[in-house]
């Protein structure tokens, strides 16, 4: 089976890096898609953000790292994925999350597992690490590894 992981995977929050960990259990390739948003981000900042994903699955075979533009349902279309994986963090994010599935499935006909981060790992966002980084604090225990 095929995943896909599409949007905005966050080096930064170990909660992505565990669900595609536990997403392996049931998948025999996953592929990390970061969508472009030049309106958000500068090209620098989506390849520095591919590396360092690259560098967090390095020793892991099955996981791909890749970026696109576009609608993540035309980009799983086209590569063939037989699931799209969304992360959930918390309970705010499940009903975006569902509504999203729903339309992708609508679209493309491809069901979505919602995986919410583990509940140890749940409580840390991209945001509070980058806050910690810029007061000079200690991320070791924040970033995925």
């Amino acid at each position: 089976m095929k995943a896909i992981f599409p949007g905005t995977f966050d080096p930064f929050t170990i909660g992505h890096a565990d669900i595609v960990r536990r997403s392996l259990s049931f998948a025999d390739e996953i592929i990390i898609a970061v969508g472009i948003n030049v309106a958000k981000h500068t090209i620098e900042e989506r390849d520095k953000r591919l590396e360092a994903i690259r560098k967090l699955f390095s020793d892991e075979p099955r996981v791909t790292i890749t970026s696109y533009d576009g609608l993540t349902a035309d980009f799983a279309r086209e590569m063939g994925a037989d699931v799209i994986i969304r992360g959930v963090r918390n309970i705010a994010d499940y009903e975006y999350e569902r509504n999203m599935a729903d339309i992708n499935r609508h679209l493309t006909n491809i069901e979505t597992v919602l995986l919410f981060s583990s509940p140890e790992l749940a409580y840390v966002s991209s945001s509070m690490v980058r806050e910690l980084i810029q007061l000079g604090k200690p991320v070791d225990d924040f970033v995925a590894k």
